[in-house]
């Protein structure tokens, strides 16, 4: 059976860290702020504002909210993100998504400061993660893949890496993190021919569909690490899932994140060491 990848671990260590580095700040009377921007209602958002707001107080992070309705004109969002931009007692900005469709979510992501931009989605951070140089930060599931390799000894450099998935969230910023580690990288997608061939070949495989379960036995082969990004819920089972068949693939491959309890656990910890670093860099 596979050893299962849990992200608790990996997040505590990463807390470890964060407090260290908070209480320094403190010291110096600077309290790491991180604000979230939430329009509308979405239960999926309220979910992950608990959890984020959660992990703050638990390393010494306040959390100030700006909640608009979804009826919210554009120059609202827009003033909304201006007034956190100029807020020096905030650090980091996180921005749910997606937004209602009424409203341009491009525009409203790169006018986010890439300095306050703590979860990677302007374009800023994503010249940051392809190049290396400027202000910016990678996108927290992307880097908690990275973190949860790292943590469990799993060394990409050299190694073949498969990403099933091509989004700017999760698949490519994460394949780019991969590649920057010295893993070779192949991208699948939903127009990739004979994928089992694909990702049989890797050692390992990111899985960010955003399919429930899609991923069954016959794409994964003996030895292979198996990092499960997807959150899904399965009305059958009652439940949420992966986009891997964990109870197929644990079978076969030697390591894989669950669902839930893996990727997501880590991501939350990402969020508030981003933070925590930008309020470093602010203080210089």
């Amino acid at each position: 059976m596979a050893e299962l990848l849990k992200g608790k671990p990996v997040g505590d260590l990463l807390d470890e860290t964060t407090k260290i580095k908070v209480t320094m700040l403190r010291d110096k009377g600077i309290t790491p702020t991180l604000a979230i921007l939430r329009v509308g209602e979405r239960q999926d958002d309220l979910s992950y504002e608990r959890g984020a707001t959660k992990r703050c107080e638990k390393n010494g992070v306040a959390v100030v909210n700006k909640i608009l309705p979804d009826t919210c004109s554009q120059e609202e969002l827009m003033t909304a993100i201006k007034e956190l931009n100029e807020d020096d007692n905030v650090h980091g900005i996180l921005m749910f998504r997606p937004l209602p469709k009424t409203l341009d979510e491009k525009a409203a992501c790169n006018a986010i400061l890439p300095s306050k931009d703590v979860d990677g989605i302007t374009q800023g951070s994503m010249a940051y993660i392809y190049s290396g140089q400027g202000d910016g930060y990678a996108p927290c599931t992307s880097q908690a893949v990275m973190e949860i390799l790292k943590f469990y000894g799993i060394d990409p450099k050299g190694k073949k890496a498969t990403v099933v998935g091509r989004s700017l969230v999760i698949g490519k910023p994460v394949s780019m993190l991969l590649m920057n580690a010295n893993a070779t990288v192949t991208i699948c997608h939903s127009r990739t021919e004979n994928m089992e061939d694909v990702t049989q070949n890797a050692d390992i495989v990111v899985a960010a569909l955003g399919k429930a379960e899609m991923l069954g036995r016959e794409y994964f082969k003996e030895g292979q690490t198996v990092i499960d990004v997807g959150i899904n819920y399965s009305e059958e089972k009652q439940k949420l899932v992966g986009d891997v068949k964990l109870d197929e693939a644990e079978g076969v491959v030697s390591g894989i994140t669950p669902v839930p309890g893996g990727v997501g656990s880590v991501t939350t910890a990402v969020l508030v060491s981003h933070v925590v670093e930008a309020a470093q860099k602010s203080a210089l």
